[in-house]
Formats: C-alpha cells, sequence, structure tokens
C-alpha cells in the first residue's frame, strides 16, 4: 500500500487538500467575525462602561477566545492522536459553527442585562476551543497524505485558510453594511453574517464526512502503535525541549507578525487614523488579495531551501520596518493627525500620582482625577500626546499647541457644577483640537488610496513568509504517535496567547503613554525573541520522514 511519503500528486491529495482548506476557512471565518466587528460589539454588549473601557473589555472578549485556545488543543489534540484526525474534526466544526450561530441570536445588553456579555465571552470560549483543536487536525491531516518533497506546498493551502476566512468575513460585512445602510447594520443588521454561520456548518459537516481517516495514522492504528498517554508523552518526556523551542522560536513570532499585520492594521486605521470603517475594510481586503498568493509562493519555497530561514527573515523585516511602515500608514491614511502632532503638539502636564492606567474591564472604577479625565478624553479622540510632570496638588492641563486648557477633579463637584464643568471642559479641547488642525476623522479627499494598499500588502506578505512554511515545520518536529498534541499546543499558546492579545495589549499601551505607535514595541520585542531562539536552537526539517 502507498503510503503519503511514497506517493506522487493523486486526486485523493487535492480533495484532501481542498476538503481540509474549505472546512478551515469555515472555522476562520467563524472565528474572525468577532475580530473585524469588535466596535460595533463593544456597544451592543457593553454600553454599561465608558467608550474607552468598552472597546478595550470587546477587545478582551476577542482575545479571551484566544486564551482558551491551548485547552482546546489539549482536549482535542489528545483525541485526535488516540482516536483520529477525522471524527476530531467533526466535533471542532460542529461547536465552532453553532457558537457562532448564537452569538447572531443572542439579546443586546439592553435587553439581556449583564447576562448578555456573559453569554457572549462563554460562546467566545467555546469558539477558542473549537479552533484549538481545528488547525492542528487540519495541518497534521495534510501533512500526512502529502508526498516527501511537497508537504510545504500542501500545508500552505491550509495556511491561507485564515486570510481567506477573514476576507469571506471582510466581504459579508461590506455587502451588509452597502445593502442595509450603516444605521441599519449598527442597530441589527451586523447579527446577519453570524446567522450565516449555520449554512457555512451544514456545508463542512457533509464535507468533513466525505474523507477517509490520514493513511499515517490508519497505518499506526492498524499496527498498535497509536498512543494510549499523548498528553504524557508530549509534555512529559525530552519531546517536551522541542515543543517549548517551537513556542517561543517560531509560533510567538509568527503570531505577532500575523496579527499586526492583519488585525491590528485594521484597528489601527479605523481607531487612530479614524479611516471610515468601510473604506478600511476594502483596503484590507485589497492587501488580502494580492498577498494570499504568498503563502503558496514561501510554501513551495520552503521545499527547496528549508522552513526555517524563511520564518526567521519574517520576523526579521517585521522587527525592522513596523515603525516606518505604521508611519507610512499615518502618513497616507490621515496626513492631519501628523501635520498636527508636528506644529502644534499634545502634551498632558500632570502629577504622574494624580494619573491612572486608563484600564478599566469591568466598568467599576470612575476616572475622575483632573490626569485621568485629560488623558481619557485624548485617548477617545485617537490623539496622540507626551507626558509633562507638574507638581503634587496642581490641576492637570492639556497643551494643545500655543493653547492650554485646564482639566477639573471630578471627585469634588456634583450635579448641575459636574455637568457645567464637564461641557466646559469638552467644548475648550474641541474648540482648541479643531484650531490646532487635529481632525475628528480622516478626509476621503486626502487619503492616499494607492500607498496604503501597498504598504498593508507589505505587512500581509511578511504574514505569508512566516505563516506559510510553519504547519509543514510543526509536522515535521513531531512524531505521528504525539502529533497532533505536540504541534496544537505551541501553535495555539503562540498564536493564542501571545498573537491574540496582540490588540489588547498594544492599545493599552497606546492609551498609557499617548503614544500612537508604543503598540507596535509588543509584536517587534517578541519577533525579535523568535528570530533568536529559532536561529539558534531549533532544527531544519524540509527532508525528515514523518512516518516515524
Amino acid at each position: 500500500m502507498a503510503t503519503a511519503s511514497s506517493a506522487g500528486l493523486t486526486k485523493g491529495h487535492t480533495k484532501v487538500i481542498f476538503a481540509s482548506s474549505l472546512g478551515t476557512v469555515f472555522e476562520w471565518y467563524d472565528f474572525y467575525l468577532y475580530g473585524s466587528l469588535a466596535a460595533i460589539i463593544a456597544k451592543q454588549f457593553f454600553t454599561a462602561l465608558n467608550p474607552t473601557s468598552g472597546f478595550i473589555f470587546a477587545l478582551l472578549a476577542f482575545a479571551a477566545g484566544f486564551a482558551v485556545r491551548p485547552f482546546g488543543a489539549l482536549l482535542f489534540g489528545r483525541l485526535g492522536d488516540m482516536i483520529g484526525r477525522k471524527y476530531t474534526f467533526l466535533v471542532t466544526i460542529v461547536i465552532m459553527g453553532l457558537s457562532t450561530f448564537l452569538v447572531g441570536v443572542l439579546p443586546s445588553y439592553a435587553t439581556l442585562g449583564v447576562a448578555a456579555p456573559i453569554i457572549l465571552i462563554t460562546l467566545r470560549l467555546l469558539q477558542g476551543l473549537a479552533l484549538g483543536g481545528e488547525y492542528g487536525g487540519a495541518a497534521t491531516y495534510v501533512a500526512e497524505h502529502a508526498p516527501h518533497g511537497k508537504r510545504g506546498l500542501y500545508t500552505s493551502f491550509i495556511q491561507t485558510t485564515a486570510t481567506l476566512g477573514l476576507f469571506l468575513s471582510l466581504l459579508i460585512i461590506l455587502g451588509c453594511r452597502y445593502y442595509f445602510g450603516k444605521d441599519a447594520f449598527e442597530s441589527w443588521a451586523w447579527r446577519i453574517p453570524f446567522l450565516l454561520s449555520f449554512v457555512l456548518l451544514m456545508v463542512s459537516v457533509w464535507i468533513r464526512l466525505q474523507l477517509a481517516e490520514s493513511p499515517l495514522f490508519q497505518q499506526m492504528k492498524n499496527e498498535g502503535k497509536t498512543s494510549k498517554a499523548p498528553l504524557t508523552e508530549s509534555f512529559l518526556t525530552k519531546n517536551s525541549r522541542i515543543v517549548v523551542l517551537a513556542l517561543f522560536g517560531a509560533t510567538a513570532g509568527q503570531a505577532v507578525v500575523w496579527y499586526a499585520g492583519q488585525f491590528y492594521a485594521l484597528f489601527f486605521i479605523t481607531q487612530t487614523l479614524k479611516v471610515d470603517a468601510t473604506h478600511a475594510n476594502l483596503l484590507i481586503a485589497g492587501a488580502l488579495v494580492l498577498g494570499t498568493p504568498f503563502f503558496i509562493v514561501f510554501g513551495w519555497l520552503s521545499d527547496k531551501i528549508g522552513r526555517k530561514p524563511i520564518i526567521m527573515l519574517g520576523c526579521l523585516l517585521a522587527a525592522v520596518t513596523y515603525f516606518p511602515i505604521f508611519k507610512g500608514l499615518t502618513h497616507y491614511g490621515n496626513p492631519a493627525i501628523e501635520a498636527a502632532a508636528q506644529t502644534s503638539p499634545v502634551v498632558v502636564v500632570a502629577n504622574p500620582d494624580a494619573c491612572s492606567f486608563q484600564f478599566n474591564p469591568v466598568g467599576t472604577s470612575k476616572f475622575t482625577t483632573s490626569c485621568d479625565i485629560a488623558k481619557s478624553a485624548l485617548a477617545r479622540s485617537g490623539t496622540p500626546y507626551s507626558n509633562e510632570v507638574a507638581p503634587a496638588g496642581s490641576v492637570a492641563m492639556v497643551k494643545i499647541g500655543a493653547t492650554t486648557v485646564n482639566s477639573y477633579e471630578a471627585a469634588s463637584l456634583e450635579g448641575e457644577a459636574a455637568t457645567a464643568e464637564a461641557a466646559r471642559f469638552k467644548t475648550e479641547m474641541q474648540a482648541a483640537m479643531n484650531q490646532a488642525g487635529y481632525p475628528e476623522k480622516a478626509d476621503p479627499e486626502r487619503l492616499n488610496t494607492p500607498m496604503l494598499l501597498v504598504l498593508l500588502t507589505i505587512l500581509v506578505i511578511y504574514v505569508t513568509m512566516v505563516y506559510g512554511p510553519i504547519a509543514a515545520w510543526l509536522v515535521e518536529l513531531f512524531p505521528t504517535r504525539i502529533r497532533y498534541t505536540s504541534m496544537s499546543l505551541p501553535y495555539h499558546i503562540g498564536n493564542g496567547w501571545f498573537g491574540g492579545f496582540l490588540p489588547t495589549i498594544s492599545f493599552a499601551l497606546v492609551a498609557a503613554t499617548g503614544n500612537i505607535y508604543q503598540g507596535l514595541w509588543y509584536p517587534v520585542i517578541i519577533a525579535v525573541m523568535t528570530l533568536v531562539i529559532g536561529t539558534l536552537f531549533l532544527p531544519e526539517t524540509k527532508d525528515v520522514d514523518i512516518s516515524k
């Protein structure tokens, strides 16, 4: 009987790649709907919080799905190594599809109260568990069907699925926005993309039922060589060293480059640069169309020159160029912010001891000091600012070019006095910002769409460099009997934790410092860590025999 290592490209291989990839596209579509609609989700389910905290909490709910992915990797990885790849596929797709569908019918905070965000986060956790078992199974399944010397190419099709899923979600969101209009979409039509997941679920289940078991796993099962304790063999033996190195030397850096290049880029141009959401989504969609073929290119190339050099180069390029690329996004996306920051810089003059970290996910704290009020107003408007130390006991001031606006201490005010002072501060701030040239939103007439598309496409190409070859690399690092479990955990800790928390961490860093580029330090530092550890300690694997 021909094994995956000796067989050539057949019709069966094409079916395996198509079926695994298409099902996984649907999984990623489900998962990314939430990320793409984070701003609307915040308004629907976190209305009890102020806008800054509400958006951060919405991002945290998005990240919650990523947080539990490693646990899904353990649960479903164990099942996949013990009972098979195929049946694990069916379980993960059903959980994912139903959880997404239920988000579409979940009443908002206004109707259900505090139960609404609690149920929402529960559904996000179920999505994360399902996705934790999905990727490792898909990558393992395809690789175990692939002929020797083509695993990078074959598994690179799986790598396109995350981007294609994001693209599909953006396409449907844009279609709904256009058809129903902005107001209707933000009120109720945002639910339609979630409801469509039920149709995708039915299609995906039908596709998965057509697949046979992986030939390598089936052969191992017939010989009675399957693992009876995949968790123990994966993490309590010498294999654990490779698991740890795969996390810090491969998937952590891959993850932050992935999320910075797609999700954080979208957050940056919509939340910080205030580019119209529809235009921003079209730009991201265009970059994905142009960049996605490079997943296949770099997967194919990794079969020729190796997985390691391509992934390490992607991390290096990202670390070196992120700051100039994101500054370029500002220059071409909202030059008024750039010009105003240069001619009329904003400075918050306050006693640091009176300034809180603008992060309040449960909505229990009130920012009442003059420093907190000033910084909260600037964070909500996406205005870059620097900090200047003032003596203890002084009231914070906001310098906007040559104009100074005094903040106020809200704790000492009540009733009409508090309302009047808040109105005074808001009016003076807006007048000073307008005079200094700070825009309330990006001017469509000043957008340089071609250059924005070029920069976003470069970010996507970095993604394809680190992500295209990594499935083959992870599969080849571990033996067949514990492959599903061993590769899934570092992948999902890397992507679920290091990558999934990137938007939240970066947003909080920006809000704390006032520097709109401060959040980039997180992906840059993680990418450099992976570059060093991966280069020094992880082996090249393109020529290994994975049938053992």
